[in-house]
């Protein structure tokens, strides 16, 4: 048992120890090996405490990892949010358009509505007047023409056309005239060519 206990304490502090007592040799082997397992103490202590500390960089760095991966799901979350938004708002100024197109739509129709009812009701009113001049309506056009304002179309006078024989002789007559504008021109010297 006692043996266990050394060897699971001072086994490998007192093998390491040894073996660089008998490599170096001091002049004072006792206070050699004793300053050595202080060292050793110490070394052991200091590398647990890095390890320690590595651990718990470890940790801190899975840690932050972690906070990474939810800041971005949270900022594609947020984008996802905004762009939900955005669409949404789109959707309701299309819809808003819409309703307004509609609107105009129904307005435009119901003035074009109530233009047709007042033409009907114009010619409505228009018939019934005709309908009181009924007596006209089975009268010919010569008949109706005697009344005031309207053409009479027994004093339209026809007008003699003219014949091609004077449609020559005024173009034979306007070349003469030409000729001779130009005869003088040339006699004059104005028109002089070179």
């Amino acid at each position: 048992m006692e043996s266990a206990y050394l060897h699971k304490f001072l086994g490998t502090c007192l093998t390491e120890g040894l073996a660089e007592l008998a490599r170096m040799r001091p002049v004072d082997p006792i206070e050699y090996l004793a300053l050595w397992i202080y060292k050793y103490k110490k070394n052991v202590t200091m590398e647990k405490q890095r390890q320690e500390e590595m651990a718990q960089l470890e940790h801190e760095r899975e840690v932050a990892l972690m906070e990474q991966e939810m800041m971005e799901r949270l900022r594609a979350e947020e984008l996802l949010f905004q762009q939900q938004q955005l669409e949404f708002q789109l959707e309701l100024e299309e819809q808003e358009k819409e309703r307004q197109r509609i609107e105009e739509l129904e307005r435009a129709q119901e003035q074009f509505e109530k233009e047709l009812r007042m033409s009907m009701e114009n010619m409505a009113k228009e018939d019934t007047l005709h309908g009181e001049d009924g007596a006209d309506s089975g009268k010919t056009l010569a008949e109706i023409s005697d009344r005031y304002g309207a053409p009479n179309l027994s004093r339209v006078e026809e007008l003699d056309e003219p014949m091609l024989s004077d449609v020559i002789d005024f173009h034979h007559g306007f070349n003469m005239k030409a000729l001779l504008v130009f005869k003088t021109t040339i006699d004059l010297g104005v028109g002089e060519w070179e």
